[in-house]
């Protein structure tokens, strides 16, 4: 969409929403594309949670006791209930759980409301006209199938989506055309380039990320461990819990599996009892794409 509006010859401001769930190389690419284009350089925003946080532990305090929680509990959550600076992590703390596809509160949270009140509505205030383009394709999910490719929300907002009919092989072909490499975790397996891992990872992409980078499987268990201690049950899961098989489904008394389960689920074959060879594999090769960019 930054090719896109560059070969337009547009004005534009270009944003970037982050998380605290990218992987290090997608901030990598985001902070170099504007040497690499010439295009204008990229405004980051970040969601800050610290006064939620802070109004969450006086509420814990005060009447979670009141409310039969054991007070060893309430005391591992007033200790883990701080501001991080991590935006996903102190979400995830203040709700005390992750997000799912019923409550997806990451994407509003982390992403649009950032936007709109760091970005947009100064720009509204001061009496702009803003188009925010959005670079949502159709083919990605039937949800975005149905959005508009324009849409007017009032008060001089409109929401652009100029790759809403782009196929996968038109997002790459700008690419070319410019001469931009691809963000290369595309290059390693991946199929999408935003959070690292997606709620909604699908099982051979978080069989990748197992294989590829077990640091980052680390840093879910970790801020697992972190949210579990800020929740009232003491345990929280990165995953839902339809995301593997198993008796925990539909069940409060058996702890949801956490992501180093999930991984080792993800390396098995279907029906998640055998290993599959392929997924299993200790090393992958050094490149691998979903769209021949390797070729």
């Amino acid at each position: 969409m930054y090719l896109l509006a560059l070969e337009q010859g547009r004005e534009f401001l270009p944003v970037f929403a982050d998380t605290g769930n990218e992987h290090e190389l997608t901030l990598d690419y985001v902070r170099q594309l504007p040497a690499k284009t010439g295009g204008p350089e990229i405004r980051w925003v970040k969601a800050d949670f610290s006064e939620d946080i802070a109004r969450k532990r006086k509420f814990v305090a005060a009447t979670w006791p009141e409310k039969g929680v054991p007070q060893d509990r309430v005391n591992r959550a007033l200790v883990v209930l701080q501001p991080t600076g991590v935006p996903f992590l102190d979400l995830c703390l203040l709700k005390g759980r992750f997000p799912s596809t019923r409550a997806r509160f990451c994407s509003s949270e982390l992403k649009h409301i950032p936007i709109f009140e760091q970005v947009i509505n100064p720009l509204l205030e001061a009496g702009e006209t803003v188009v925010s383009w959005q670079g949502v394709r159709a083919e990605e999910s039937a949800r975005r199938a149905a959005l508009p490719k324009l849409e007017r929300l009032g008060g001089g907002l409109f929401n652009w989506r100029p790759l809403l009919h782009w196929t996968w092989q038109d997002v790459f072909d700008i690419h070319r055309r410019h001469g931009v490499e691809p963000n290369p975790l595309y290059t390693m397996g991946a199929g999408r380039v935003g959070c690292m891992p997606c709620i909604h990872a699908r099982k051979d992409e978080i069989a990748n990320i197992g294989a590829r980078f077990p640091e980052h499987v680390a840093r879910i268990a970790e801020w697992e461990r972190l949210v579990g201690e800020a929740s009232k049950r003491g345990i929280s899961s990165f995953f839902a819990h339809d995301k593997t098989p198993g008796d925990h489904q539909g069940r409060v008394d058996i702890p949801m599996p956490g992501i180093h389960e999930v991984v080792e689920w993800a390396k098995t074959s279907r029906g998640g009892r055998q290993y599959d060879a392929l997924r299993a594999l200790i090393d992958p090769p050094k490149c691998s794409s979903l769209y021949g960019l390797c070729e």
